[in-house]
């Protein structure tokens, strides 16, 4: 199943990347790891994670970093909503619906 990001989505999904890199080398590449992998759990099925927002938006963490993909299902896979910090704004992404 494939995915595609809201724009802002994938702004914070880069600013993400470049933040861990920054950090320590080799720490974007594990997000962007991570990331690719819950987002082909996602793809296998997208109804497992739970419902952020009803009747459709879900939201699924990441494990080592302290982040989500919030999503909805799309006909021909999901879109990424945003690439969420799990403790800071909730909801702030209300605005893309």
């Amino acid at each position: 199943m494939n995915y595609s990001f809201h724009s802002a989505a994938e702004a914070e999904f880069l600013e993400s990347v470049g933040y861990y890199e920054s950090k320590v080398p080799g720490l974007g590449g594990a997000f962007i790891g991570e990331f690719e992998a819950l987002a082909n759990l996602i793809g296998e099925s997208p109804k497992v994670w739970q419902v952020e927002l009803p009747p459709d938006i879900r939201r699924a963490h990441l494990h080592r970093f302290p982040l989500s993909i919030v999503y909805r299902e799309s006909p021909d896979g999901f879109q990424v909503l945003a690439v969420a910090h799990d403790r800071r704004r909730p909801q702030y992404w209300l605005g893309r619906l």
